[in-house]
């Protein structure tokens, strides 16, 4: 048998092997920009990659927060909302990607980790065991008033400063969407519905 023809096929086969255990090195440090060409002054996008991790830390927490209490729902709704948390689950998944998206097309490197996320987050931690309907529905609503309260004012930066790709993304799509699951979840919180008054 040839030995050239046995050493080149080893060599391909050495090639073909996955390389694991490797000590691996950040290409791009957290913190850190990349200058992309999207007319956007840098200072302009290290405000809105800043503004935007935060925002992505926090609507991870209320997307798993949607997740949590959809496995973890009871009682004689629990068919309803187990289906709403869910839908708000991936109404939520999307966000999170749209927000991570931005913040790369910015230059900057959005956070990932649970870790990271949960130092990260300014929405109250929620226990580890289960909770009832209504502390957890007021649970989602005060999360979404925490990325609304923010997105708010993150929109108005990102306007002031020409970032309008930014504020089209807060605007058309984080405040439009948690505007629309909190006047779902809210109402299973109403115990009576208003009644007209015919009193003159």
């Amino acid at each position: 048998m040839n030995k050239n023809k046995v050493n080149g096929t080893d060599a391909v086969m050495d090639r073909a092997h996955p390389r694991t255990g490797l000590n691996a090195r950040e290409t791009q440090a957290f913190g850190r920009l990349i200058k992309l060409p999207i007319a956007l002054a840098e200072k302009a996008c290290a405000a809105s990659v800043d503004n935007l991790n935060q925002l992505l830390a926090d609507t991870m927490t209320l997307r798993d927060l949607y997740k949590k209490h959809h496995w973890q729902v009871s009682g004689p709704t629990f068919n309803l909302l187990h289906l709403l948390f869910d839908k708000h689950f991936q109404e939520q998944s999307v966000l999170v990607d749209m927000v991570a998206e931005r913040i790369q097309t910015l230059g900057g490197v959005g956070i990932a980790m649970a870790a990271d996320v949960a130092e990260t987050t300014i929405v109250p931690r929620a226990p580890r065991g289960r909770e009832g309907v209504r502390a957890q529905l007021a649970r989602l609503l005060h999360a979404h008033e925490i990325v609304l309260e923010e997105t708010r004012a993150m929109a108005r930066n990102a306007d002031e400063i020409g970032d309008e790709g930014t504020n089209d993304l807060l605007v058309s799509n984080i405040i439009r969407t948690n505007e629309l699951q909190v006047w779902f979840a809210s109402q299973h919180l109403v115990q009576d519905p208003v009644e007209g008054n015919n009193s003159k």
